[in-house]
């Protein structure tokens, strides 16, 4: 597929379409990241956001799922959660977050889902130095983007301490949790900042420039990481008061970055480039599945 000098898919009767739902969806930075990856591999596809509000995402998920040169979905705030029944097939990232990010169509019409908010978010640590082995790390959010990176990090090793003003939605993700790592992970509806290695907003608090403080950098120890995984902007208020207290901080955009391997290989793109696409074949690797 040929693309402008900017890196802009060109747009024939036969791309291929994804789409990144939301609500909102002006804060979403995927299209920037994947639509270059499209036209440096010669794929005649491109990704557009789509701005579903709750009442309506069962009528845009399905109506997409029933338009036949759609490919594979990208789920975002607050849909990650609600979005997991659109799919036939889960993986156990997806099964265990109770949530996805990522749901595609297979060669047999199914669509299969994953979730790589927490594989990705982990990645991102990991490349910027901050390793959660052995961490003790505070979590604002028990959502979906939440839920995931909780799962990630115990996966690393770390003892997650989670929070959220929904104190039900809490507790039962830390039911579930603690019967797969036991006295790694508790609950609250407050911080617990005083003891924390590293403290993470998995909330959209930020994405408003009128939006309160998820938490308060003040009450975390002097050398602790504060990570925000809200990529616009890209130094939202929360980042800006701990790097004033001398903190040290993670940006939301690691944390896509690494996602964007794990899209590519998910979505099949390197195949959607080279148009593999012969009959009774799924083109796409996915991971391990489990069905609905």
């Amino acid at each position: 597929m040929d693309g402008t000098s900017t890196g802009n898919p060109r747009i024939t009767g036969t791309t291929r379409l994804f789409a990144v739902i939301g609500d909102p969806v002006a804060q979403v930075q995927a299209p920037m990241m994947v639509n270059p990856l499209f036209v440096e591999l010669g794929a005649d596809a491109v990704l557009v956001p789509v701005h579903a509000r709750p009442e309506n995402l069962r009528q845009v998920i399905t109506g997409l799922q029933r338009t036949e040169n759609v490919d594979g979905l990208l789920i975002t705030v607050p849909h990650k959660a609600a979005a997991l029944r659109f799919a036939d097939l889960v993986s156990p990232a997806a099964e265990l977050s109770g949530g996805t990010n990522a749901i595609r169509r297979a060669a047999d019409g199914g669509w299969h889902a994953d979730n790589f908010d927490g594989e990705g978010f982990v990645r991102g640590l990991l490349a910027e130095g901050h390793n959660p082995y052995r961490k003790r790390i505070a979590l604002a959010g028990a959502g979906g983007a939440g839920r995931a990176i909780a799962v990630a990090l115990l996966l690393a090793g770390a003892e997650v301490a989670v929070w959220d003003r929904d104190l039900a939605r809490v507790n039962a993700l830390v039911s579930q949790l603690a019967e797969h790592w036991p006295g790694r992970v508790t609950g609250s509806a407050r911080p617990t900042l005083a003891a924390a290695d590293m403290a993470v907003n998995a909330t959209p608090m930020g994405l408003d420039p009128d939006d309160p403080l998820p938490f308060d950098p003040a009450e975390l120890p002097a050398g602790a990481v504060v990570a925000d995984i809200i990529m616009k902007p890209r130094t939202t208020p929360l980042l800006r008061a701990a790097g004033a207290r001398g903190l040290r901080i993670q940006y939301g955009a690691p944390m896509l970055a690494q996602q964007l391997a794990l899209y590519r290989e998910f979505f099949g793109m390197d195949d959607l480039a080279r148009s593999e696409r012969s009959e009774g074949r799924d083109r796409f690797s996915g991971r391990a599945v489990t069905a609905r």
